[in-house]
């Protein structure tokens, strides 16, 4: 079975519904005695985005003493990641799995892992709950919204129209909360700013993305950003219109040197490191892991030419308070975009609330609709 080429072994592999009872054990002492970590990938490894910023911190995971990495991209959110799992599983003798995109996790993840109770699964963003969910899978994840709304604290200091884009894939919690903590951000300098909302329904849709881009400057938007896996198309589209940007999930200032502003980036190798060492360890499985720009898990991009000393300055002392853990995010009264209340006054959701991990409404300020 070693000689098999991953993708013969994949066609194999309709083996899906066999017995898990394959000498896997034995795979992973043929590896003398070195951890096998799996990363598997939705698109590909260099897309600017999502999938490049867990790349780049497998890469680093790669580095570590007694570790070895293999890799998957472009697995979609289908019956193919558990194929793709248990290949890395069964070939590869790997005990610990990285399966990074939203979608994998109900039924996929959750499936593979109840057959394969010695395999570890660490699930970047689903919602583990005890008594549920196994004992063997974990859920990681950023409070990236930190930087999000930084990004808007820039993004309403730069811009003149008060019109901001927001260019999203789905409207899962995720995504809303990073929606609308970029308009509070905005909003906190100047509340007569709007963002206008377009979902293209999936992750990574080049055509979608383009056209949502041109439509949100045409309507008057001076200041884009999105939550879609590559940031690329909409980051290159509004430099090539004269349209200011913040990037997303990793740094994309290379791609628009006049207009990139700032940017939320993902600093993977915080968490994936938790969960290495944890294995190498023979600790227990880490079910729940979160962590923000305080605990290393989050990173802001450095400023841009274009901005200006004030905003550097209103950003970097919220940064500070985040920093210190005292800024709230999500505090009530809070309205949604259709005037009713969704945190009432006098409650405050810090990061850890679980309230925000349900998140399913649009702020006041967001133009659009789920």
């Amino acid at each position: 079975m070693s000689q098999l080429k991953r993708r013969d072994f994949l066609k194999a592999a309709g083996l899906l519904g066999a017995s898990a009872a394959l000498p896997v054990n034995l795979l992973r002492a043929a590896g003398g005695g070195d951890l096998t970590v799996g990363f598997l990938y939705v698109g590909a490894r260099d897309d600017f985005g999502y999938n490049q910023s867990h790349a780049e911190a497998a890469a680093v995971i790669k580095q570590m003493p007694g570790i070895k990495v293999v890799e998957q991209e472009n697995v979609p959110e289908t019956v193919a990641v558990q194929r793709a799992m248990e290949a890395m599983i069964r070939q590869d003798g790997a005990s610990l799995i990285f399966p990074t995109s939203f979608g994998y996790f109900d039924p996929h993840v959750l499936k593979v892992a109840r057959r394969f109770s010695d395999t570890r699964f660490a699930h970047c963003g689903g919602l583990w709950e005890e008594g549920k969910h196994p004992m063997n899978v974990g859920s990681f994840f950023g409070y990236i919204d930190e930087a999000q709304y930084l990004n808007g604290v820039v993004a309403g200091h730069m811009s003149k129209s008060a019109k901001l884009g927001f260019i999203a894939a789905k409207p899962i919690p995720q995504v809303l909360r990073n929606l609308n903590a970029f308009t509070l951000g905005a909003r906190s300098v100047n509340p007569d700013i709007t963002t206008s909302v377009i979902f293209t329904g999936d992750w990574s849709l080049p055509v979608k993305e383009a056209e949502a881009a041109n439509s949100l400057i045409d309507s008057g938007c001076d200041v884009l950003t999105c939550h879609v896996d590559g940031p690329k198309v909409l980051v290159e589209t509004a430099e090539k219109r004269g349209v200011m940007t913040c990037g997303y999930h990793a740094s994309q200032a290379a791609l628009a040197p006049e207009g990139y502003l700032t940017g939320a980036e993902w600093n993977w190798v915080t968490p994936y490191k938790k969960h290495v060492q944890a294995a190498q360890a023979g600790e227990p499985m880490i079910n729940f892991l979160r962590g923000g720009l305080k605990e290393g898990f989050v990173k802001t991009s450095p400023y841009g030419p274009k901005v200006s000393a004030e905003a550097k300055k209103n950003a970097d002392a919220v940064k500070a308070e985040m920093m210190s853990g005292d800024f709230v995010i999500f505090g009530g009264p809070l309205k949604n975009n259709g005037g009713e209340i969704v945190i009432p006054d006098g409650t405050d959701y810090k990061q850890t609330a679980v309230e925000l991990e349900r998140m399913d409404y649009l702020v006041e300020g967001v133009r659009g609709q789920i």
